[in-house]
């Protein structure tokens, strides 16, 4: 009969379909760059969006890669629980913190070093999605300035602008002392002036005045 042949025919055509139809692929998001402070902690926040419900079966790989471009170091796994590394660089320095109804699998990292100057990496697998972007930011580690350094920068700047106010203020008294002196140069010289003026002009009339007879 006709129509059970055709009816398979449909039925393997679906199935070979869905072999051929691509597997949704999940999407991992983080920042590109991210600035630290010696000595402090730093959350990398790494979030995810999937097709697919969360699975029990999901997983988070944290990597991370030094700056020589040498080989990966595990950071951090996750799976139905967390599991932080025994051992390396990290040990005992990574606190989960994320949260996977929320599509949030972020981790910190505390006590950061110069050596933590790389990029880190998180892979996120949600069952059937297990193909995908990888996140990658790169972490850069600044050095802190102490406060001994702060004080004394803060002492030679006060000190500078100090010493520029006292040179200025001599600078000015000095100006305003020569325009005193030199006013009263020209006081005494215009009384001078003014006296041998004086002196001549009496001259001046007992030579005309005529002699009495």
């Amino acid at each position: 009969m006709p129509g059970p042949t055709w009816l398979g025919a449909v039925l393997v055509l679906g199935v070979q379909l869905r072999a051929l139809w691509p597997v949704a692929a999940i999407e991992v998001y983080t920042s590109k760059e991210v600035y630290a402070v010696n000595g402090t902690s730093l959350r990398l926040k790494c979030t995810f969006s999937s097709s697919s419900p969360i699975s029990p079966l999901l997983s988070v790989t944290w990597n991370f890669q030094p700056e020589d471009l040498s080989s990966h170091e595990p950071v951090f796994y996750y799976l139905k629980e967390p599991y932080t590394p025994s051992a390396g660089r990290f040990k005992g320095r990574i606190t989960w913190d994320g949260h996977i109804e929320r599509h949030d699998v972020s981790i910190v990292i505390w006590d950061l070093q110069p050596t933590d100057n790389g990029t880190f990496t998180c892979q996120v697998k949600n069952p059937r999605d297990i193909d995908g972007t990888i996140g990658e930011v790169r972490l850069r580690v600044v050095q802190k300035v102490n406060f001994s350094e702060i004080h004394f920068l803060a002492i030679a700047i006060g000190s500078a602008c100090g010493l520029m106010i006292i040179v200025v203020t001599l600078v000015i008294i000095c100006r305003h002392r020569r325009k005193k002196q030199q006013e009263k140069m020209i006081e005494v010289a215009d009384t001078e002036l003014s006296r041998e003026k004086e002196k001549l002009k009496n001259i001046g009339e007992k030579e005309i005045t005529p002699l009495e007879d």
